[in-house]
């Protein structure tokens, strides 16, 4: 299986060193790429990616609006990784809101691109806590608005609490001495629950409710 990406960035040497690198690799391809978010949704509605590398900045329409257009409007949208200059970028937090399963720093070594784009086509969140943990001090917690209604079980707020930490489903297990499985299991409830597609939405969620708090 070869997994699919479409490039959104306004700079030429920006994508063409995304394009050298994730075309070199044998189970990926870039398919297709955008100057402008403007330009995203028709792209991805032709081609039908796995997965999106997006801009976060740009100057028509950013990665915040293209990302939310693409996660509202299709029926099963693509991954949408953000690439920035800076994790502390406040873009990068509205852009996990908006539906992005991570983000990458446009620094980041081949190996590490490579690795992510893998991540979320495989359907796991690219997830940096400390950085998400950074960007949500700086907000407001709207406390008992995003959870309000949902009834999480104790072990559920526990698995929440310690995906926010970015511990991963073996070591959520290992913690618990139960098998992987039981942990995929109430990650899925999680999920299911706070309506959130993946890991990254479900811990945005915790903070935004104040369920987390960023200290």
């Amino acid at each position: 299986m070869t997994t699919t990406v479409v490039l959104v960035d306004d700079e030429d040497l920006i994508r063409t060193g995304l394009r050298a690198i994730i075309d070199a690799e044998p189970d990926l391809c870039v398919v297709g790429e955008c100057t402008d978010g403007a330009e995203v949704a028709a792209v991805v509605a032709r081609l039908r990616p796995d997965v999106v590398l997006m801009d976060v900045r740009m100057s028509a329409v950013d990665g915040i609006q293209a990302t939310q257009h693409l996660v509202s409007t299709m029926q099963s949208p693509p991954k949408v990784l953000v690439v920035t200059t800076f994790e502390n970028d406040d873009y990068v937090y509205d852009a996990l809101r908006a539906g992005a399963s991570g983000f990458l720093l446009k620094r980041a070594r081949p190996a590490e691109i490579v690795q992510a784009v893998r991540t979320v086509a495989n359907g796991d969140s690219l997830l940096f806590p400390a950085a998400i943990r950074g960007l949500a001090a700086h907000r407001t917690p709207h406390r008992d608005t995003a959870l309000r209604g949902v009834q999480l079980t104790d072990r559920e707020a526990e698995v929440l609490r310690l995906i926010a930490k970015g511990m991963s489903n073996a070591e959520i297990a290992e913690q618990f001495v139960v098998s992987v499985e039981t942990v995929k299991t109430h990650v899925g409830n999680v999920l299911t629950k706070l309506g959130a597609r993946d890991r990254t939405q479900a811990v945005i969620t915790a903070y935004e409710s104040g369920f987390i708090t960023p200290g």
